[in-house]
């Protein structure tokens, strides 16, 4: 791989050798063998959504989640930031579409399904809970402590696109979905063999049951693994990015530049460098052992200055526990007592009728038969953070508990 002079500043470039043999490949149409075929989609329903050539098999399944309401809510979805109103920082709208346009660079150079990537890629956070994964964890510990069982947003987002809004998504993208796990970091990817629908969902019942499960999911397709890598690539440099602008970085924060570089387009670019140089014509996703470590150390250093930021501890602890809990607690004495004019009823399974009107395969009658925790969950994890807040204080107008949020000059 070409570093040093050849490169401006801390960015890689493609050895020529390989760059030769990509190009000599394209002209002679090669195929990529691990790539995963269009015509091998797997739906629940063979007969319906077929493809065409204006709308490809995966290209539906990317039309069907950018059309569903969830998707809409992640333009107010914290990434990290809960406590900022400041659109110069990310959004989970944002996040996925670099998410997506990172690992469909890598794809279209492996000579991937960037198709099934897209899907994957647009789709893998719709079950992200309000504030992020601060309200990941607390809805979770609320669900195991009534249940025994664990929340996770990588299966809720499975969830809501097989169960509470069926749009017959293909089996791939489920499971590039549900396997997306954005927190662990692999030098290496090899996709595993995935039977059908039975053994995803023994999978995502898994991930309900024991709580290391979610950390033992192993993709089915390369593109899947392209996505999973390229999630944690998206929000690595961009998470320093919006510290910065806001002011967040401590004084004492340093970053080590290494291999990777240490911003944004730094990070990005040389990542993708080394991960196309690693894995060109492989049945498997690699980087340089030497990219890992630093890839691995960076995490490190964003948990260190970035995610245990003391304020957003302080705002969890004084406000969002009890916030959650109350709420919760509510929702479920709603959903315990079948009351028709409650909040869970009127604002959360009517909407869910609502987006299901002409659903073929939803029943809402089996789903108001759900597990009251269940149907608490799906209402708390479906909010947006302004939702959560407002919903509360008409919930609860007395209470002393509030999210308060820094806004563009509050800081001067």
């Amino acid at each position: 791989m070409e570093k040093g002079a050849d490169c401006v500043g801390n960015y890689h470039n493609l050895s020529e050798e390989l760059q030769e043999q990509i190009r000599k490949d394209r002209c002679n149409y090669k195929v990529n063998p691990y790539a995963f075929r269009d015509e091998d989609i797997i739906r629940r329903e063979m007969d319906h959504d077929q493809a065409n050539l204006w709308r490809p098999a995966f290209v539906r399944d990317t039309e069907k989640i950018m059309h569903l309401p969830y998707y809409n809510r992640y333009a107010d979805k914290t990434q990290v930031f809960s406590l900022y109103r400041n659109d110069d920082i990310s959004r989970r709208a944002l996040h996925v579409q670099l998410v997506s346009r990172i690992a469909r660079n890598i794809g279209s150079v492996l000579n991937l399904n960037v198709d099934l990537i897209e899907a994957i890629s647009l789709g893998h956070d719709l079950g992200h809970t309000p504030f992020g994964h601060t309200g990941e964890a607390l809805l979770s510990e609320l669900l195991h402590r009534e249940t025994g069982r664990y929340f996770n947003h990588n299966v809720h987002s499975v969830r809501i696109l097989d169960q509470l809004v069926p749009r017959n998504i293909s089996l791939q993208t489920l499971d590039g979905i549900l396997c997306h796990n954005g927190e662990m970091e692999q030098q290496e990817y090899r996709p595993c063999t995935l039977e059908g629908f039975s053994e995803l969902e023994e999978r995502v019942e898994q991930c309900y049951r024991r709580k290391e499960a979610v950390t033992e999911l192993i993709p089915s397709t390369l593109e899947a693994c392209v996505m999973r890598i390229c999630d944690i690539i998206a929000y690595l440099g961009k998470d320093r990015q919006d510290a910065e602008r806001i002011g967040m970085l401590p004084a004492e924060a340093e970053f080590v530049k290494g291999s990777i570089g240490n911003t944004n387009a730094e990070i990005i670019n040389n990542m993708v460098v080394n991960i196309v140089e690693n894995s060109y014509g492989k049945p498997y996703l690699s980087m340089d052992a030497e990219y890992f470590e630093y890839l691995s150390q960076a995490k490190r250093e964003n948990y260190r200055y970035i995610y245990r930021n003391e304020r957003m501890q302080q705002l969890v602890n004084e406000n969002l526990r009890p916030m959650f809990e109350q709420m919760y607690e509510r929702l479920l004495e709603e959903a315990n007592k079948h009351d028709r004019d409650s909040y869970l009823y009127k604002h959360h399974l009517k909407w869910i009728a609502l987006n299901n009107r002409f659903s073929r395969n939803f029943s809402m009658e089996a789903y108001e038969e759900t597990e009251p925790n269940q149907l608490v969950v799906d209402y708390i994890a479906g909010m947006t953070d302004d939702y959560f807040v407002d919903l509360y204080h008409r919930m609860f107008p007395k209470e002393k508990y509030d999210v308060v949020y820094i806004g563009y000059f509050d800081e001067e």
